[in-house]
């Protein structure tokens, strides 16, 4: 199957480089994308929109030979969905990793300055989301810091756009990290997430850990999608 990952704020592909490996290894074609303006902390990202980054998702999608199993990290998750709003046909399954898709209209994600045209990534301890970084240890945790790529303003501002209602019949795969699953039921059951809440088939998977499994724990992770690749590839046999 082919399996595309869409990294969240402040990564790049690379931030996948430990979840690629067992995938590939059950014969899956694993493609684990860089959005624009996310090629390196000194890229010119001042000019790069939100519809820029989804259109590169569907790109990838469009250049899958088969049915796409589509994972989105965090806000990547957002755009994920974006993507199929774009390519309900293509998409097989989606796996929404520590993030949910946003209405239509809506700004990706608000509240965080910005400078020159872009938004760094936040001390997470300061801002009160200790639960963001609890697997990480000292070390870790500071490659993480200097690792991290400044995001695109106008890629937060948003606004999302979504048009094509198909998109809640491909199933999707919620896993939730700093948080349970019966916390995402609860925010969906109290119409918090909207947008999941019309989802026709949602499935909930704990993963419990901090909000960055790709990175502190990439085995399990890769089980959690092959879980999901093989319901996908069974669902289209």
């Amino acid at each position: 199957m082919d399996i595309i990952l869409v990294p969240g704020l402040w990564l790049d592909g690379s931030s996948w480089d430990a979840v690629v490996p067992p995938l590939e290894k059950e014969g899956h074609t694993v493609s684990a994308l860089t959005l624009p303006g996310m090629e390196s902390r000194d890229a010119d990202r001042s000019a790069i929109t939100l519809r820029d980054q989804v259109d590169a998702v569907v790109a990838a999608i469009d250049a899958a030979e088969g049915p796409v199993l589509l994972v989105g990290h965090s806000a990547g998750s957002a755009i994920a969905h974006s993507a199929v709003d774009a390519r309900p046909d293509k998409v097989a399954r989606a796996v929404y990793v520590g993030g949910f898709p946003d209405e239509d209209g809506s700004a990706l994600l608000s509240g965080l300055p910005a400078e020159n045209g872009e938004v760094a990534m936040p001390d997470w301890a300061e801002v009160g989301e200790e639960a963001n970084i609890v697997d990480f240890d000292e070390e870790s945790l500071a490659r993480f810091y200097a690792g991290a790529i400044p995001a695109p303003e106008q890629v937060l501002a948003g606004p999302v756009r979504l048009a094509d209602e198909r998109r809640y019949d491909v199933p999707v795969t919620a896993v939730c990290p700093e948080y349970t699953a019966a916390d995402l039921r609860g925010w969906v059951d109290e119409g918090e997430i909207p947008e999941l809440a019309r989802v026709r088939d949602v499935e909930y998977v704990d993963l419990p850990g901090g909000h960055w499994p790709q990175l502190t724990q990439p085995d399990a992770l890769a089980r959690v999608i092959l879980d999901v690749a093989g319901k996908a590839t069974g669902a289209r046999a």
